[in-house]
């Protein structure tokens, strides 16, 4: 027992993917390291829902990566499933804004996204020194709904000629739970919801604005 509890504290965090596949992003390329690290149903936003994989074949990396920084870390009781958000950068076009990202830990222990999306800010969010990470309760899991409760997929539909204009999954322990939806217009909301013992709560609620033409 104390062998697998030091083995789980020693595995990399859904914090330590989101830099690892940032510093990848510098170094291969923004569009390359979004391929490397996606998973096969992963979903971005261009603004309308695409699959990602069928979205970045082929497609060039730009001369510069993006960069970005988890500052928040939402993660599952299990520990498998994590939403993070922070800010991200292109410095030479002096573009800002917040991105969100959904990761899954995948059975040899390393993490892919599942969910990418992004808006554009005013004003830059401040690079954070360290992540600040909020885990859902495992206490009186019995009380879940079982709806909640399934084997972790990233969302309710499969890859087919597009993800449509909503979607939803959750952690395998039900702890974690997050949705989507997208306007013709390009508007999206997303929304992820954490177990705190007794319900559900939201963490996250993003209504982001269609892009301007």
């Amino acid at each position: 027992m104390i062998g697998a509890l030091l083995l789980a504290a020693a595995a990399p965090t859904a914090v330590d993917a989101e830099r690892a596949f940032a510093a990848h992003a510098q170094k291969v390329g923004q569009w390359t390291a979004f391929r490397d690290y996606a998973e096969p149903t992963a979903v971005m936003f261009d603004p309308q829902a695409v699959w990602a994989h069928e979205f970045l074949k082929g497609r060039k990396d730009p001369p510069k990566s993006v960069q970005w920084w988890p500052a928040q870390s939402y993660v599952s009781c299990d520990g498998r499933t994590a939403v993070n958000t922070g800010p991200w950068l292109i410095r030479d076009r002096k573009l800002h804004g917040q991105f969100t990202t959904v990761w899954l830990r995948q059975t040899d222990g390393g993490w892919k996204w599942t969910y990418d999306a992004g808006e554009p800010l005013a004003k830059p969010l401040p690079q954070p020194r360290r992540a600040e990470v909020r885990r859902a309760s495992c206490a009186n899991r019995r009380a879940i709904p079982a709806a909640y409760v399934a084997a972790a997929r990233p969302t309710e539909q499969m890859a087919g000629a597009s993800p449509g204009d909503a979607g939803q999954g959750r952690s395998a322990d039900g702890t974690l739970i997050w949705s989507w939806k997208v306007a013709p217009d390009g508007t999206r909301q997303f929304e992820t919801k954490l177990w705190n013992g007794r319900a559900y709560r939201a963490v996250i609620s993003q209504q982001v604005a269609a892009p301007k033409p």
